[in-house]
């Protein structure tokens, strides 16, 4: 079976920047998704489409089919006050829009009372090097095909 839209498909990774080891998969916790359901990042996800459990393959993705390129100008002025916590330089938080979508976000610095916070993807910009191994490829079930993504043994249940 070759990974296609509504394929669950399985896969051991080791992505790269630069050089350096930047997320990986853990060891018997593979990377489970449904194919063509936008649940990875576009590049990667047309690199494997066709290929098989058993393949692996080295996958180059530029930032147009990764996080995009980094906008200089998604960055903002918070204020300290907005924060609950202590804040931390580089630290990830979480804001919601009016829209009620969370936003994620990452400190840049702080000065005073005044936060500089940047709103790109942390990994936006980048070329993304990945060193993937299929492991296996499946028919999605009805229920996943329904959610939009890959249901896993010991996944939580939906409400």
């Amino acid at each position: 079976m070759t990974i296609a839209q509504d394929k669950v498909v399985e896969l051991e990774y080791t992505l790269t920047i630069n050089g350096e080891i930047r997320d990986r998969s853990e060891p018997g916790e593979p990377l489970t998704y449904l194919h063509g359901h936008s649940n990875i990042i576009p590049g990667l996800e047309q690199a494997i489409e066709g290929r098989s459990a058993g393949d692996t393959l080295q996958v180059t993705v530029q930032p147009e089919d990764g996080y995009g390129p980094r906008d200089e100008d998604n960055t903002d002025e918070l204020d300290r006050a907005d924060f609950e916590d202590d804040i931390e330089v580089g630290m990830t938080y979480y804001a919601q829009a009016e829209d009620g979508s969370v936003l994620p976000f990452t400190v840049l610095s702080i000065d005073g009372d005044s936060v500089k916070v940047d709103f790109n993807p942390p990994l936006a910009g980048q070329v993304l090097n990945f060193d993937v191994t299929v492991l296996s490829v499946r028919d999605a079930t009805t229920e996943e095909l329904e959610h939009g993504h890959a249901h896993t043994a010991g996944m939580h249940d939906h409400d």
